[in-house]
């Protein structure tokens, strides 16, 4: 009761949460901004999240999940729901990380070069985030379908379902590429 008084409130149950998002995304497809600006609120941690794994830069992140909620206001119309809107905004974060990084290989060859000369990060534990940024430079070079399966399945802790969902293949097929990438992340290693 005091919790209530004092406008504190314990966040919804999943189930619960999953109906909210289920009402906003019904009123953002019908134009409403306010329902869109809760949607982008409630999942820009994920996508800026997802967005900063993919490529490892705050900078590149950063600007991609502003595209990927510029994108979002222009897809929202066409969602149909046959996929939850979380899955639909992961496919759609990784789609922008794709696009990024075709369009921009060369600049991140120069912002990675500018990173080794003059690194920013002061890190207690030099060598542990040397060996945790190596592990994720390793899996950036990973082939497409390996990576993504081991970023959405380790780092964005997902099931094998949840993640075959997301890319749009079965389960037995992200197992796959997740032990195929354990293999060559062996040999990269």
């Amino acid at each position: 009761m005091h919790a209530q008084m004092l406008g504190l409130t314990a966040a919804p149950p999943p189930e619960m949460r999953s109906s909210l998002t289920q009402a906003l995304v019904v009123r953002a497809r019908n134009g409403d901004p306010e329902a869109f600006g809760e949607l982008l609120a409630d999942h820009y941690d994920l996508i800026y999240r997802t967005a900063w794994r993919w490529c490892g830069n705050r900078t590149d992140a950063e600007d991609i999940a502003q595209e990927v909620c510029v994108k979002l206001g222009c897809a929202i119309a066409g969602f149909d729901g046959r996929s939850a809107f979380s899955s639909w905004v992961y496919r759609i974060t990784l789609n922008a990380v794709r696009d990024f990084q075709r369009a921009g290989s060369r600049r991140s060859r120069q912002v990675n070069a500018l990173a080794e000369i003059s690194p920013t990060d002061q890190e207690a534990d030099q060598e542990a985030a040397a060996t945790n940024r190596q592990l994720w430079e390793a899996v950036r070079r990973l082939p497409e379908k390996q990576r993504d399966a081991v970023l959405l399945v380790y780092a964005e802790e997902l099931s094998h379902a949840d993640a075959a969902d997301i890319m749009g293949i079965k389960e037995a097929t992200v197992s796959f590429h997740v032990h195929e990438a354990r293999k060559t992340l062996r040999g990269l290693l």
